[in-house]
């Protein structure tokens, strides 16, 4: 039978202690009701010790859940416990979390404190917090660089004062997994009362180990990890809650391991945590980041359009996104374009589907990504040739700070006809955007505009690009040009041109 993993979740304090990952009590309960949806087993909702702030928001937490436990971390000290103890009090399931250094280097420095000293002060904090809840896990900060014999006799110490969970931290990214698995299993083979306590690892991520170390941890017989969401943390930070639970999973025929976790949540939980601190996940983090089910090599998309096994050890709905993304560019095969063509709806002849491969791989050479409208673009210019629906003769822009709304005078031919409008905007680009919609006679959403410099310089060429939406199409405009809004103008015409050949394309399609 497989046991069971408690995924302690320590976003909300560890990982809010990342810089510029400050989250309000708003933020930090929105964050905390979807940590349950995860289905984590512990939230540590914050250090309430440390202001008014955090202490309210771990009250708030305390109260916003209901299905799960609510930790509070407190230093040793009789004064943080009884302050976290009134913040969780609220709670369902509530739990103190103290903890003091156990290091030679710790203890020395920044506690000041003999090691009979330290072992006291372990003794005294948990049976206080004890005294307040039935509920209390301690920590050994910087575990990994302690004595083991000092770190073995606390954590019997912590253990006969009541603490119901030990946690073994990797608290600066020290230990190599081999070498902190083997602390666990020492720990519970040498502690008197390990088996009257769960163990738990809380590893950093400053040599890149965190989860690897975790998972050394839990083969050795802990059963509670410490992670946050993203790996979010101080420093290098924490373990990914995401990593461990699909390890275990992906893996179970090695670890025999399961949790709570709802894995379609995961994705969904770090995109909420990214929008809320501001901060993108990065490309390459691994099974949430945008390429982790990505696929530009031809001979991987080649396989994997034969089967998906071939180079995916889990699905992308597994962890709650939409599907893998088969990306075209400059390393795409033919037989990913061949689908990507049938998904969009052509039904192109062996020639005709050549001819757009040569331009996919043309624009490949010019540009990063290749979107869907990319390839919609280059079979209507490629394969349907039609003339463009309108085009710009000549633009005037008058604009500055003297009082006087930014103008733009348009010339421009639309179904062959010359047609001449000035209009107004809030800068530039919006007065030359108003005009030409004007003068077409639609007004699409302007989703994106992206404006960069083609070469270094001030005389540098401006390359635009504009995505529009119009009834549920979408196009994408490109253009280049010494001024940017001439550029600007362009890019717009020239996505407002493929919004009009996509209405043709049903019929192209079938030919």
């Amino acid at each position: 039978m497989s046991e069971r993993i408690h995924i302690f979740d320590t976003t909300l304090r560890d990982g809010e202690q990342s810089p510029g990952a400050t989250m309000n009590q708003r933020e930090k309960v929105r964050l905390a009701r979807q940590l349950e949806r995860l289905g984590v087993d512990i939230i540590e909702a914050g250090f309430p010790a440390a202001s008014p702030g955090d202490f309210e928001a771990v009250q708030a937490i305390a109260g916003a859940v209901s299905n799960c436990r609510v930790a509070g971390l407190c230093r040793s000290m009789k004064a943080d416990i009884e302050r976290c103890y009134e913040a969780i009090k609220g709670a369902a399931a509530p739990r103190i979390h103290t903890f003091i250094a156990t290091s030679p280097l710790h203890m020395q420095y920044k506690l000041r404190k003999e090691p009979h000293q330290v072992l006291e002060m372990a003794k005294d904090a948990v049976t206080f917090a004890k005294s307040l809840c039935a509920d209390v896990e301690f920590s050994a900060e910087d575990a990994s660089r302690s004595e083991r014999e000092f770190l073995g006799r606390v954590v019997e110490t912590a253990i006969d004062a009541g603490a119901t969970v030990i946690n073994i931290p990797d608290t600066v990214g020290y230990a190599q997994p081999e070498e902190f698995g083997d602390l666990i299993r020492w720990l519970l083979e040498n502690v008197r009362n390990s088996h009257k306590a769960v163990f738990s690892v809380h590893c950093h991520n400053d040599l890149g180990l965190a989860a690897a170390n975790t998972l050394a941890a839990l083969k050795a017989g802990a059963r509670q990890a410490e992670v946050t969401l993203s790996g979010i943390g101080e420093r290098a930070g924490n373990c990914s809650v995401e990593e461990v639970v699909m390890a275990l999973r992906v893996r179970h025929d090695l670890y025999g391991l399961e949790t709570g976790i709802q894995t379609e949540q995961l994705y969904p939980s770090c995109r909420l945590l990214s929008r809320i601190i501001g901060m993108p996940i990065p490309p390459y983090k691994a099974i949430v980041g945008r390429n982790a089910f990505a696929h530009e090599s031809g001979i991987h998309q080649d396989g994997m359009l034969k089967n998906r096994q071939t180079y995916e050890i889990m699905t992308p709905q597994s962890i709650g996104r939409s599907g893998t993304d088969i990306v075209l560019g400059k390393h795409s095969g033919r037989n990913a374009l061949t689908a990507k063509l049938k998904e969009l709806g052509f039904n192109l002849s062996d020639e005709q589907t050549v001819t757009v491969f040569d331009a996919v791989k043309r624009l490949a050479d010019k540009k990063k990504q290749i979107f869907d409208e990319d390839v919609e673009a280059l079979v209507l210019e490629e394969i349907y040739r039609i003339p463009d629906k309108h085009a710009l003769k000549a633009l005037s822009v008058l604009s500055g700070n003297m009082g006087v709304p930014p103008t733009a005078a348009v010339v421009m031919e639309t179904d062959g006809q010359e047609k001449k409008l000035s209009g107004f905007g809030m800068g530039p680009v919006d007065a030359v955007f108003n005009t030409i919609s004007e003068i077409v006679g639609i007004k699409p959403k302007l989703l994106e505009y992206l404006v960069s410099a083609v070469t270094g310089g001030t005389d540098a060429q401006g390359e635009v690009t504009v995505r529009i939406e119009l009834n549920g199409q979408s196009a994408v405009g490109r253009s280049s040009d010494g001024d940017i809004i001439v550029a600007s103008a362009k890019a717009y015409l020239n996505a407002l041109n493929r919004l009009a050949k996509k209405e043709e394309k049903k019929e192209w399609a079938v030919l």
